[in-house]
């Protein structure tokens, strides 16, 4: 077996286990951090007047549901995650909201997409955990019609997000088996260079490549802080492997180390992204 199976395996085993099951519990907290790319992919999808938007890692929803509910009884938003709790969740919330979205649990980097449907393919933070992602533009170029629109939200650099990597810096103390950071692997900060990703999108066929820094505010209640670094990202995976007196140092070290984004109640940091648009 080659490599690259090897690595899409394990990328299908990590987002089909308990993982997936935390992110969907995590879903209300993650929407509310990240309403505004929500919101600006919807917008976008409705200024560019398009009908049909593929919206890739769609997770439990959220952005695929919003750009139908912008594209109105006309348009459908088709959402595709490899994720299948997190596709179950989301179908859930479609039927709720009765709008026109529809949802496929496949890998996007790999599944038959019908060829030039798509007037807009979209994504909040799904396309950087790619095993191959030449492949997976060109695949998404290819659903795509001829002048059509790519809209993407991608994290900026650690260094530019500090928030991102508290929880990983006060932990590696006490936790000797965290994996090593990686800036080419898959992971959240796989786009984060703006020359990588530009070869990568005109490798895959796509032009009018242009990247617009992207600076916003999240907050969340200061109760939800240690579900978010216990059960959230690498050390969260890792929290519950974890020895007991193990874990109330590591829980009274991020405590400290989170402790200048705690404002009162409230939880707040800067996401520093990149919003990508390009055309087919």
């Amino acid at each position: 077996m080659t490599e690259k199976p090897k690595k899409t395996e394990t990328r299908k085993n990590d987002w089909n286990s308990g993982a997936a099951l935390t992110w969907v519990t995590a879903q209300a907290l993650l929407d509310g951090m990240f309403e505004p790319v929500e919101t600006l992919l919807a917008e976008a999808a409705r200024k560019a007047g398009a009908k049909t938007v593929l919206d890739v890692g769609c997770g439990t929803g959220a952005t695929t549901l919003a750009i139908a509910g912008a594209l109105g009884p006309d348009g459908t938003c088709t959402g595709i995650d490899i994720s299948e709790g997190m596709i179950a969740a989301a179908e859930a919330r479609a039927r709720e909201a009765s709008v026109n979205a529809e949802f496929i649990r496949a890998d996007a980097e790999t599944h038959p997409l019908p060829a030039e449907q798509f007037d807009m393919v979209t994504s909040r933070f799904g396309v950087m955990f790619f095993d191959d992602p030449v492949r997976a533009f060109a695949n998404l170029r290819g659903a795509t019609k001829n002048k059509g629109h790519l809209r993407c939200v991608v994290w900026r650099s650690p260094e530019d997000n500090p928030f991102m990597t508290t929880a990983i810096k006060a932990a590696a103390p006490y936790i000797p088996d965290l994996p090593p950071f990686d800036p080419d692997a898959p992971g959240q900060f796989a786009f984060a260079r703006e020359e990588l990703v530009r070869t990568i999108l005109e490798k895959s066929g796509w032009q009018e490549i242009s990247f617009t820094p992207l600076d916003f505010e999240c907050e969340f209640p200061a109760t939800e802080l240690e579900f978010y670094f216990k059960r959230l990202g690498v050390v969260g995976r890792m929290f519950d492997q974890l020895d007991a007196a193990t874990q109330a140092t590591v829980t009274a070290a991020m405590h400290e180390a989170f402790r200048p984004f705690v404002d009162g109640e409230t939880v707040r940091f800067t996401a520093a992204c990149w919003d990508i648009s390009a055309r087919a």
